[in-house]
């Protein structure tokens, strides 16, 4: 009798169970559906709540009507944004064609933000020729590489955004909404990178004059951030959301697990399948010795084709090649392999001290989106007396770094923009050796604080994140935090270590899941200046963390931070929802953990 009971319900339906359910899947949808349409209400009512108003009133010419509707659909899309007045403005010196739809005022709003960024970067240049003082030329150098990566970044949305002008806002992908993000997020930070490289040489005259010429540039992209983040970012989701109920209302008996483990998308099998140990096929291979096809990086390199839309796969034999190497924004898919993170070392030792903008300092810099590195080193052998001296600099969209070093001591790694994945990594350092304004998530990563310069604390991170709207973060799960150990297996770090320190008024970090040594000062972070708390626009968080490092209750109280986030929070930070994950890491075959 107990056998039997034991299989109930195994192969057949129980028509109460199944009623009850049927119950509970329309419950459900019913909460989804008025949550959805409430949402969607507040949004039309932000964009296009004023036009029924205007439609309704007698005027005395359909012009009248046209424009004055035009001007309150801009005036509701401009209330999302942080720079009202200039969007306003913006958006009706270009409006032709007195659109009132959101999607066509984000064209605007892009337009006006290409035509900007346009007229800025010819300053660097014409300033450069006036000026004598190399550290300051060499600052404006760094100007003229990202403004003119910011105006790739606004062309790229504009093309994504084609030219149908009837095209419904609704019908935005969230898939685009999230590059639009990351691209605008992008351009922002390539402007304050110009405004930061003259602050490190203290160029203030020089600086002032830049955010003067550049406050126009700088404050419509952060409306067109706002815009797309607020407004289609909404509309988008709804459309998602309007879809998955029809679904739903199709599909009713959806079994309970499916309907709770959706957003996996992936099965457990398709995600440990990604981990491929055989080498591909390499188009080009690099040997010191002379018996590949190029004896350098660089020569390598100079063989890639531009905007290529395969993959063009390099191989790196064992040895340490002592070069800067810069793949640029037009080299497009890049993989680059070698044969271990302690056998084949990419080499440098530009600095800050010698001269050189921290940018500039990257042993190995990479822009061009899709690229991806395998066991694989990069090194700068400075010191940390050199202060500043970046291993890698990543601005490269869905890049990924996989059993890779990156071996340096303040400001290792550089992971300046868009969207990166560093998985089984090893990263060394001592100040800041973590930092940038990427939407970044470190995964089984170890990192390694090593002993610093005299009088210097040692600092992990340091996030970059300028605007509220900046889908940007530093996110590290599932690592290990711990100092780096000699030959002797023994540690020489003696300083005072912190998970971090805010770099600007909404930096982002969050730590979960990691293992955290007894090396970790209990007070976990610290403010950027001593003994100056940071704004509470900041965003840091730890989750679930084990280690004697881990402990708590010594931490700071900065209302900015939140000492055991929830798992609810603790998930936008995984690399499907950080990320946007789920979309392109699968075919780099690397093997990665979606959610927490």
């Amino acid at each position: 009798m107990d056998t039997i009971k034991s299989f109930k319900g195994y192969g057949k339906v129980d028509e109460v169970e199944q009623q009850a359910f049927r119950k509970k899947t329309r419950k459900r949808i019913v909460i989804i559906i008025a949550s959805v349409i409430l949402l969607f209400a507040i949004v039309i009512a932000i964009v296009v709540g004023t036009l029924l108003v205007h439609n309704n009133k007698n005027s005395t010419s359909s012009g009248t009507a046209s424009t004055t509707t035009t001007s309150s659909s801009i005036r509701s899309v401009c209330s999302v944004t942080q720079y009202q007045e200039s969007c306003i403005s913006s958006l009706r010196s270009l409006d032709t064609t007195t659109t009132t739809d959101p999607q066509q005022l984000f064209k605007l709003s892009l337009l006006a933000v290409l035509t900007e960024l346009t007229h800025l970067s010819t300053f660097p240049s014409n300033l450069k020729s006036k000026i004598n003082d190399d550290r300051v030329r060499a600052a404006l150098g760094v100007c003229q590489v990202v403004i003119d990566d910011a105006i790739d970044r606004i062309n790229d949305s504009i093309s994504a955004m084609g030219d149908d002008d009837d095209k419904s806002s609704s019908s935005l992908s969230i898939g685009m909404v999230e590059d639009l993000k990351t691209w605008l997020s992008t351009t922002l930070t390539d402007q304050e990178t110009c405004f930061d490289s003259l602050e490190e040489v203290n160029a203030i005259t020089v600086l002032e004059e830049m955010k003067v010429l550049a406050r126009n540039s700088t404050e419509f992209s952060s409306n067109s951030l706002a815009i797309v983040s607020k407004i289609l970012g909404i509309l988008s989701n709804f459309n998602s959301h309007h879809r998955r109920l029809l679904l739903l209302g199709q599909e009713e008996g959806l079994e309970e697990e499916e309907e709770e483990d959706h957003h996996m998308r992936f099965p457990r099998w398709v995600e440990r399948r990604f981990l491929q140990e055989t080498k591909p096929t390499p188009n080009v291979v690099v040997n010191k010795d002379g018996t590949g096809d190029y004896r350098t990086i660089g020569e390598a390199v100079a063989k890639i084709p531009k905007k290529s839309a395969t993959r063009f796969v390099i191989y790196v034999k064992a040895g340490e090649y002592v070069e800067n190497v810069n793949l640029d924004k037009s080299l497009w898919n890049v993989m680059m392999y070698g044969d271990g993170m302690a056998n084949t070392i990419v080499s440098g030792s530009l600095n800050k001290i010698d001269g050189t903008p921290t940018f500039n300092t990257a042993t190995f810099a990479v822009v061009g989106k899709g690229f991806i590195a395998r066991d694989m080193g990069f090194k700068n052998s400075a010191g940390p007396q050199k202060e500043q001296a970046v291993a890698l600099r990543s601005g490269s969209d869905q890049s990924v770094f996989y059993k890779c070093s990156f071996d340096g001591f303040q400001d290792t790694l550089y992971a300046h923009s868009n969207r990166q994945f560093y998985r089984e990594c090893d990263i060394t350092g001592t100040v800041d050796f973590i930092f940038g304004n990427s939407a970044v998530v470190l995964q089984s990563c170890n990192i390694q604080p090593r002993q610093p310069g005299p009088n210097q604390v040692v600092t992990i991170t340091a996030q970059g994140k300028k605007d509220v709207n900046q889908n940007t973060g530093i996110s590290i799960q599932k690592c290990s935090i711990s100092p780096l150990m000699t030959s002797s297996n023994s540690s020489s770090l003696t300083a005072r270590s912190y998970l971090g320190r805010p770099w600007k008024e909404y930096s982002t970090t969050i730590i979960m899941q990691s293992q955290i040594g007894s090396f970790l000062d209990p007070a976990g972070w610290s403010p950027w200046v001593p003994g100056v708390n940071p704004p509470s626009t900041i965003f840091y968080a730890e989750y679930l963390n084990t280690g004697p490092g881990a402990t708590l209750d010594k931490r700071v109280t900065w209302d900015g931070y939140t000492r055991n986030t929830t798992s609810a929070q603790a998930s936008k930070f995984t690399v499907e929802s950080f990320i946007d994950g789920t979309m392109w890491l699968p075919q780099t075959q690397v093997l990665f953990d979606l959610t927490l």
